[in-house]
This record gives C-alpha cells, sequence and structure tokens, in this order.
C-alpha cells in the first residue's frame, strides 16, 4: 500500500529515491512543510527542526524519553513523534505553526510498549503507532489525539 501524498509521488515519480525507514519519513516530511524537516533525536529527548533550505537547525523542541518515528499530518499543521523510552512510552504531538508539544499520548500497555513505527493516514483522520514490545498498533484520532483502538498484532 503507498501511503505517500499523491504530490510526493508526483514530483519524485521520474527519481529513484533510494530510502528506507527513517529515511523516507524524512523525506515526505521534507516536501509536505516545504521549507523544514523534522528530527528525532534520540540521545537528547528532542526534535530539531532543520530549514532544508539553509541546513541549518532553527528550533529544538523537548519531547518525551528517547524518540525515534516521526510522521507529518497531509496538511502539514502537526508532526506525530514515537518516544520509546521505558517511562515515556507516548507519541508527542508537535504543532508547526509554532513548533511546539501541543499533546502527549499514551500508547500501548504502559511502561515499556516500544512504540517505533508511526504513519498518517492519507486523509489525516488516523495515526497508526507500532508498538514492538506490546506487539500491537496504536490508532489515534488525529481530530481528538486520543487512542481509538488497540490491534493486537
Amino acid at each position: 500500500m503507498n501511503i505517500l501524498p499523491e504530490t510526493f509521488r508526483q514530483a519524485h515519480k521520474s527519481r529513484r529515491i533510494p530510502c528506507l525507514g527513517a529515511c523516507l519519513a524524512l523525506f515526505t516530511v521534507t516536501h509536505l512543510l516545504g521549507q523544514n524537516a523534522y528530527i528525532a533525536n534520540s540521545g537528547s529527548n528532542t526534535v530539531s527542526v532543520i530549514a532544508t533550505a539553509t541546513n541549518t537547525v532553527t528550533a529544538t523542541i523537548p519531547v518525551g524519553a528517547f524518540p525515534s518515528g516521526v510522521a507529518v499530518t497531509p496538511d502539514g499543521s502537526k508532526v506525530y513523534v514515537t518516544n520509546t523510552g521505558y517511562t515515556s512510552t507516548n507519541v508527542s504531538v508537535i504543532a508547526t505553526a509554532t513548533n511546539t508539544v501541543t499533546a502527549t499520548i499514551p500508547v500501548g500497555s504502559g511502561p515499556g510498549a516500544g512504540p517505533r513505527g508511526v504513519a498518517v493516514t492519507p486523509d489525516g483522520s488516523k495515526v497508526y503507532v507500532a508498538n514492538s514490545v506490546d506487539t500491537t498498533v496504536s490508532v489515534i484520532a488525529t481530530a481528538t489525539n486520543t487512542v481509538t483502538a488497540t490491534i493486537p498484532v
């Protein structure tokens, strides 16, 4: 299933981009936000905002422990970041207009759930979070930033 926005696919249909995992998320975020890339910094529990035109860090946003996955809504208004630390098994929601965390959503069954991968549906209504230790997927409604389902996998 191809979950990349149509504009990204059209812009890059003639180019081959050899990317996997986080690299794909980086290209998607960069394209959608036009001028900024949001990068998880596991060692410092932050997300760096990088202006892609100048390759400079324009903001550093504190999030939960050991951030790893990053996904952006199709309209570019929110960035969802998985925090994998034992005491911080949640997802931080960043408003791109202010580069601040506006919500923190617990996922998985509790401490150590291991949220890692994150994806936003093409219509922007849901976020799916892979909880590696729990072997579950949390479904988040973006309108309310609440978990609406947990799927065993």
